[in-house]
């Protein structure tokens, strides 16, 4: 008998490549790949930062509530000149980085504890005539054309104006807050040199603006209730809020609160274009008043191809083991969400849209205490927009080849750079779509900032 050579094992495939534009467009296939032969992967990322990339649910779960996995970039072990590519462009020389994102507790604690009553559903509910009214009158903008670009005339604005105005940022200001918010994501994927230049017009304007709250409340020439006013009161009532600590969290919420939403009503307009019979679904149960699928549907809008592409960065602070995989102490880790919410071990059919799913625990908006604190106006500012935009314009198609568009690039956010699309002309249809229009849009249109 002769004895048998073993059988080498099949080479593993090569890793697709990451962080193209062709992966931009589609992440999905090398995120499938990822989760099946490399689920803890170590990466160089486009600014030449090595970090380890988490892709499946239950590890990515795990990892965003995980402790020793600290949100300040101080225990990153790379060298200082290193430290600038992490976070957001700009927030290190504008000395914003005492933020939500980038602290843990007890200061992230005390912190979140003071703007968490601003965003409870209750208080977002209370909000909801002005984002209608926003919404209604920016589609006004173009109702009467036959076509639009949707992120530029409404995803964008819509959530600019809804935080400025939850912030207090006077209506004369709001469309500086529009031109800065615009750099950052026109050079979301491009030089930081252009986001960083806006991050420091912005920390200029809340430092004065803040002077000017404090200047009024002491006075008591206001009974303003937004957000940076409660800021202010509460650290002149022993919270300990440091001026740059208000200046930093209003950056962040303004920051963190309108891209996640841009990409909200852009991803899921263009995910309910491109599946016509979910489309078709929503638009049946709106007609007949019926808003459970919308609820359930913006769920799996988030889960599908949601706005936050992975999680705003982690290091670890001792070594760990995520998915069998050990982490050093010092090192960056990048919880993919859009990996972990298409994990079929998780989600049954994970690449199919399906609006009316019930088991969705997705990780679209984060998990343990880092948990996206503007969730519940995203959600409110999500549901108006597609519903109001399904309504009024019942026959919305996209106007471009899918092949066509482009998506922005960058590491966290998820958004495509423009969605133009076409329709009847509200004017010329012969029978208007059945809306009552919200007692909002009756405001005069001096109400509305003039960019939009």
């Amino acid at each position: 008998m002769h004895e048998q050579t073993p059988t080498a094992p099949a080479p593993l495939p090569a890793c697709p490549e990451l962080f193209t534009w062709e992966f931009a467009a589609d992440p999905y296939p090398a995120y499938a790949w990822l989760r099946e032969h490399a689920p803890v992967h170590r990466t160089a990322l486009p600014s030449g930062v090595e970090a380890w990339l988490v892709t499946r649910y239950a590890d990515a779960r795990e990892a965003l509530a995980d402790p020793r996995l600290s949100k300040n970039p101080q225990h990153h072990s790379e060298a200082a000149h290193g430290k600038g590519k992490v976070g957001i462009p700009g927030e290190r020389s504008a000395n914003l980085m005492t933020h939500l994102l980038n602290i843990d507790p007890p200061d992230h604690t005390r912190l979140r504890r003071l703007v968490s009553k601003a965003f409870t559903p209750r208080t977002v509910a209370r909000f909801a005539p002005r984002v209608q009214e926003l919404t209604d009158q920016l589609i006004d903008g173009f109702a009467e054309r036959g076509e639009a670009d949707l992120i530029h005339e409404f995803a964008f604005p819509l959530p600019i104006y809804a935080i400025c105005d939850l912030l207090g940022v006077p209506r004369e200001d709001q469309d500086d807050f529009r031109d800065w918010a615009g750099m950052m994501i026109r050079h979301g994927g491009g030089p930081r040199g252009g986001v960083a230049r806006s991050v420091k017009k912005m920390r200029a304007y809340l430092t004065d603006l803040i002077h000017r709250k404090r200047e009024s409340l002491a006075a008591e020439e206001t009974e303003d209730e937004d957000l940076i006013s409660a800021l202010i009161r509460a650290s002149d009532h022993g919270e300990h809020l440091t001026e740059n600590e208000a200046a930093a969290m209003a950056f962040i919420l303004l920051f963190a609160g309108f891209e996640t939403t841009v990409n909200l009503i852009g991803n899921g307009t263009y995910a309910l274009l491109r599946n016509p019979e979910q489309r078709a679904r929503l638009q049946d149960a709106l007609a007949a008043g019926d808003e459970e699928l919308l609820a359930t549907g913006i769920e799996e809008l988030l889960r599908y191809d949601g706005p936050v592409e992975l999680a705003t960065w982690r290091f670890a602070t001792q070594e760990l083991t995520i998915g069998g995989q050990s982490i050093a102490a010092g090192d960056p880790v990048l919880v993919v969400l859009a990996a972990a919410d298409r994990d079929p071990e998780r989600f049954d059919a994970p690449d199919t849209l399906d609006l009316g799913r019930r088991d969705n625990q997705h990780l679209g908006y984060g998990h343990g205490i880092h948990y996206c604190l503007g969730a519940p106006l995203a959600r409110l500012e999500g549901r108006t927009a597609l519903a109001t935009l399904l309504t009024r314009l019942p026959d919305l198609r996209l106007a471009a080849d899918p092949d066509d568009l482009r998506w922005r690039g960058g590491l966290i956010m998820r958004g495509l750079r423009a969605l133009p699309v076409g329709f009847t002309p509200e004017g010329a249809r012969e029978t208007p779509p059945d809306i009552t229009p919200s007692a909002a849009s009756d405001t005069a249109q001096s109400d509305v900032p003039k960019g939009a």
